[in-house]
């Protein structure tokens, strides 16, 4: 009697373990013959994709990427705006997380924007001083990458180009 308990009992482990992993992502990838696309907006970064072989549980999509800002630098009266020394490169990033209800089985399409520089630059490093106003008016992106985050691992990277 204690035998037939013991199994049952681990019949009963394997088949939650079993069902437990069913929800977790087990072959991720980008859909067959598609890549993600990557679109300038001017000062932010949007990604595009579609995703297979997912779980049921949430998903995080994060997207990074250098960028080089460019810059003008207006003087106090607003008159003149000198060629300006661009700020320093900084990395970009955004990230969305979509509720696992809206994959449908395994797939999943997504979009993600990068957060914008703040603008105007704090400061004004790249100016004559910091009474002048640092305006960024587009970033030079490069270096794409994203990043799929489901149960808490990521499952998948991609590093693209633009």
């Amino acid at each position: 009697m204690k035998r037939t308990a013991l199994l049952a009992s681990a019949a009963g482990a394997v088949l939650a373990l079993s069902v437990g992993s069913s929800a977790l992502a087990s072959n991720v990838h980008f859909k067959s013959g598609s890549v993600p696309t990557f679109k300038d907006n001017g000062l932010t970064l949007t990604s595009t994709g579609s995703l297979t072989g997912l779980g049921n549980s949430d998903v995080t999509v994060n997207l990074t990427a250098d960028g080089q800002p460019i810059a003008t630098c207006t003087n106090p009266s607003g008159a003149n705006q000198p060629a300006g020394q661009n700020p320093a490169k900084f990395v970009v990033s955004g990230s969305v997380t979509i509720p696992g209800s809206f994959i449908k089985n395994g797939n999943l399409s997504f979009s993600v924007t990068t957060n914008a520089p703040p603008t105007p630059v704090p400061g004004a490093p790249g100016c004559p001083n910091k009474n002048w106003t640092e305006t960024i008016v587009d970033v030079v992106f490069s270096h794409p990458a994203i990043s799929v985050v489901q149960g808490g691992s990521t499952v998948l990277s991609y590093s693209g180009s633009l």
